[in-house]
């Protein structure tokens, strides 16, 4: 087992095909084929189920890629940190899609200016799913929202929080509940809002109070964008930092939207966990932000 076989086992496992993994590495399918087989002898367990032309990853090889994962993050980190940061290594960094789209880009090209050589990977996702990652060591940091897990929790996960901004959440209205104040004042019945596992869906959840309601509906969408649209067509409300709304096209701003609570943003990293990299980009978020 080397690093090069946990690469073409993991991009195997990403495509569920010799083939398109073949493309991707730039190597024949035929080899692909021989180093996966080289790597089950080793381990002594099949890695994947394999059903005409069809992939799949087996109980052992769902269990490994976790692993694998992990290998290659530490081998890049170990790289990194004995040469003082002179070999750049990455930075995975996951983040809310809010976060990502109406904070980060300035701050990440700061530092690529100041950081060329360190290769930056974005990941985006529900605040749930990023301590997730943090916590099993795919993402080396993440911007997550408080509102289901306290700095108390995440402490006792083995990961530490800095809280670094904090953002005022507006519910959109739809134009019949423009003069709504409160949740009983709200007519409409659907939430616009990402799957489970999102912070500011909790958060509009528990203040419009949805669990002990039956006649409320979920509906679940992928961007804020498509969020906006629903509610602009008068069928759902949604909920979203202000500093989001702000950061879009002109004709948003008009949107009926009503203030109801602040939320911190904190940047989220696993005990212990120190390297060059990650060291400066703390710094950066830190000085700028806080």
């Amino acid at each position: 087992m080397n690093s090069e076989s946990l690469k073409i086992f993991c991009t195997v496992a990403e495509e569920l095909s010799v083939t398109r993994a073949a493309t991707r590495l730039g190597r024949v399918p035929s080899n692909i084929t021989t180093r996966i087989q080289q790597l089950e002898a080793d381990l002594g367990e099949l890695l994947f189920i394999r059903q005409g032309k069809q992939m799949l990853l087996s109980e052992a090889g769902s269990r490994f890629l976790q692993y694998a994962h992990r290998l290659l993050a530490l081998e890049q980190e170990a790289r990194h940190v004995t040469s003082l940061g002179r070999e750049g290594g990455q930075l995975r960094i996951g983040s809310m899609e809010s976060t990502a789209a109406c904070r980060l880009p300035s701050l990440l090209a700061t530092y690529h200016q100041k950081n060329p050589t360190t290769q930056l990977l974005l990941t985006t996702g529900t605040s749930k799913d990023l301590i997730e990652q943090v916590s099993s060591e795919k993402l080396d940091c993440a911007f997550v929202a408080s509102g289901r897990y306290d700095v108390h929790q995440l402490n006792e996960m083995g990961i530490q929080a800095i809280k670094i901004w904090r953002e005022q959440l507006l519910l959109l209205l739809p134009e019949q509940d423009k003069l709504a104040r409160c949740p009983s004042d709200i007519k409409t019945r659907s939430l616009a809002t990402f799957a489970a596992g999102c912070s500011y869906r909790y958060i509009a959840e528990q203040w419009l109070n949805i669990p002990s309601q039956l006649d409320w509906h979920i509906h679940q969408l992928s961007s804020y964008h498509a969020m906006i649209a629903c509610v602009s067509a008068g069928s759902c409300v949604a909920l979203l930092p202000e500093k989001l709304l702000q950061s879009m096209p002109q004709e948003q701003l008009s949107i009926n939207s009503l203030p109801i609570v602040e939320c911190d943003t904190y940047l989220i990293y696993r005990t212990g966990y120190q390297v060059p990299a990650f060291d400066a980009f703390q710094s950066l978020i830190v000085s700028t932000c806080t």
